[in-house]
């Protein structure tokens, strides 16, 4: 997100704030417990806490890897002077991938075509092309079904051959990582397993093999192969909630969403707030306006339900979140210009990504990947050592 709307006097009525030293700390502190070679995932403009800044935190934390999505934040990581490995893995037919080839970014390859476009990149580009092939294990996405994985490898052992793809990782991905329990968990390591003894008989000499994301490093110790991928858990939350706290994990959330109350005011018992009247004061209340909505980020489904800080104090969401703002229960001692925390560390009682997650009926991933990814009214800074 760009600042927008901000005030020439560097007064912000609504901010973003990302802890770069948290993520820093937080990928040291994974690092540490998976005990091999870390990449943390930077997708989604770093789920929401900003590509670049998010991706230079990790590098100082110790990640090998950076990975991406597509083709255009690779690129965008490039073109910042990262230097380091970075893995792109998700195209779609017809893509031109040479500029990747060219900036020496890894590519993920799920299909025998696929393969095909990346190795004829390679040769306009005039070098071999490093790439990842994908086998599906269980999670009906993306990647070459069991049954094609043969046919991609010995496509992959062709190109090779032929100095056009230089085939360094075998990879999968997790269906129910977060649920230890799950009989997935067993059923795809043991096919990604499989996929990857093919791969080495066929003679492909790979250099890793990444099964494993943010629940599946920390939950599941044998699968954690040559190479974790970290997503949520860099970004101080946890991957499986119902199992494990960021407490319990030592990582800190880096993301913090606080406003000023553009309005306070007293409501009288029987008044009805925002639209529909959802909430109807059954007593005399006061009141605070929050300059933030759904066009900002703030899901509406917490609508009711949700509670920010206020005052020193947590003040409930009254009736319908809109789009550009919503009311909250506020002491009397709250005025118009008082901060609101809608969401932070959760340290000094606050509430957290997770809490909203739950109000709302979905995870945390989406809670911060919406407010810094929409192009909202609010202003995202950073702050931490990784700034100098």
């Amino acid at each position: 997100m760009t600042a927008a709307m901000t005030d020439p006097s560097g007064y912000r009525r609504a901010e973003i704030v990302v802890d770069l030293d948290a993520i820093r700390d937080n990928v040291e502190r994974l690092r540490a417990l998976a005990g091999v070679p870390v990449m943390v995932v930077v997708k989604a403009d770093g789920y929401g806490h900003g590509l670049v800044p998010s991706a230079r935190a990790a590098r100082a934390g110790g990640a090998t890897w950076l990975g991406v999505a597509d083709r255009g934040e690779a690129l965008a990581l490039r073109a910042a002077g990262d230097t380091g490995r970075i893995l792109a893995w998700l195209a779609v037919p017809g893509e031109d991938f040479t500029d990747l080839v060219a900036a020496d970014v890894d590519v993920a390859v799920y299909s025998v075509a696929q393969l095909d476009e990346i190795t004829a990149a390679a040769r306009a580009v005039g070098r071999p092309a490093r790439v990842h092939l994908k086998v599906d294990t269980g999670l009906s996405r993306g990647g070459a079904s069991r049954e094609d994985w043969a046919d991609l490898v010995a496509a992959a052992r062709k190109a090779e051959s032929a100095g056009e793809i230089a085939a360094v990782g075998v990879w999968s991905h997790f269906a129910a990582s977060d649920e230890p329990e799950h009989p997935a968990n067993e059923s795809q390591e043991t096919a990604f397993r499989e996929a990857i003894a093919l791969a080495e008989e066929a003679g492909l000499a790979i250099e890793v093999r990444h099964l494993a994301n943010s629940a599946g490093a920390l939950l599941r110790p044998s699968a954690r192969f040559d190479l974790v991928r970290f997503g949520i858990a860099s970004y101080g939350l946890s991957p499986a909630p119902d199992v494990v706290t960021p407490t319990d994990l030592g990582i800190v959330p880096a993301m913090t969403v606080r406003a000023h109350a553009a309005l306070a005011k007293d409501i009288a018992a029987g008044d009805g707030v925002s639209y529909g009247h959802l909430y109807v004061a059954d007593r005399a209340r006061h009141v605070a306006l929050v300059p933030l909505g759904y066009a900002d980020g703030i899901p509406r489904h917490a609508s009711g339900t949700a509670f920010v800080e206020v005052g020193g104090e947590r003040g409930e969401v009254l009736g319908r979140i809109c789009m550009d703002q919503f009311v909250v229960a506020a002491p009397e001692s709250v005025q118009a210009g008082d901060e609101v925390v809608l969401f932070g560390t959760g340290a000094h009682g606050e509430p957290t990504a997770q809490d909203w997650a739950e109000w709302c009926g979905t995870i945390s991933y989406e809670i911060v990947t919406r407010m810094g990814g929409l192009a909202g009214r609010a202003e995202r800074r950073w702050t931490g050592d990784e700034l100098r």
